[in-house]
């Protein structure tokens, strides 16, 4: 198992939830943070959070609409200027809407595909730059079950995630050869504001996925020699 400590990590969506548990578990791990989020109030708690962890870490953070390319070339390009390189990438930003075909407003149809696939995107364009130049890195792209199959009144989340899922298996094709390592998690439910809003969960810590069931799993999956990756993880309440 490789060590983490030194390297520097992005984190999109790390206000709350799962982006937040992953920073402070890296953080743990001595890894440096860039940190991006829709909030300056949320980014500054975890920046805080994290440097108690861990004071001898570097954080950079920026206030950016991943569903909005302009904000998202100007926070990563101030993270890398003030990070310098970029090892890791936690694609984790997203929105979940519930309701019908019909129910839904159209623009909050749109919304969806604009944060989970185009906002995706947008940050796998401007990170992946960085990650080629050193010719080595992880790229962690946090997808869902929900993009496996099509469930009633998921049609936005759900063809979002398996447009995110195609995308992120069509980027490890493509840069696995540039030493650069593509995994794509599908968790089931995981207890975050976003899922206990939608009524997804009640949150029981002794049933349901907590975020940091999630920061463990990448983590020990970062930590594999260069040489293995593992392309795609599933990620299930053992009986909810």
């Amino acid at each position: 198992m490789q060590t983490l400590k030194g390297q520097t990590a992005i984190i999109t969506g790390a206000g709350k939830g799962l982006g937040k548990a992953m920073a402070l578990a890296f953080a743990v791990e001595g890894i440096n943070l860039g940190l991006i989020a829709r909030t300056e109030s949320d980014l500054q708690k975890v920046s805080e959070e994290a440097k108690k962890i861990n004071p001898e870490i570097t954080i950079s953070y920026a206030i950016a609409d991943v569903a909005d390319y302009t904000q998202v070339q100007n926070a990563v390009a101030k993270i890398a200027g003030e990070l310098k390189t970029i090892d890791i990438l936690i694609n984790n930003a997203g929105v979940l809407k519930v309701g019908g075909l019909l129910e839904m407003p159209v623009a909050e149809w749109e919304q969806v595909i604009k944060v989970n696939v185009l906002g995706a995107y947008y940050v796998l364009h401007e990170v992946l730059p960085y990650i080629l130049k050193q010719e080595k890195g992880d790229i962690v792209n946090i997808s869902s079950t929900a993009g496996l199959k099509g469930n009633a009144k998921l049609s936005a989340y759900g063809a979002s995630k398996a447009a995110f899922t195609n995308l992120s298996e069509a980027v490890m094709q493509e840069v696995r050869k540039s030493n650069i390592r593509v995994t794509t998690v599908s968790p089931s439910t995981i207890a975050t504001d976003m899922t206990m809003d939608a009524n997804f969960t009640d949150g029981n810590k002794e049933k349901v996925l907590q975020p940091e069931d999630l920061a463990y799993l990448v983590i020990n999956n970062l930590k594999l020699p260069p040489r293995a990756f593992v392309k795609e993880l599933g990620l299930w309440s053992t009986n909810p």
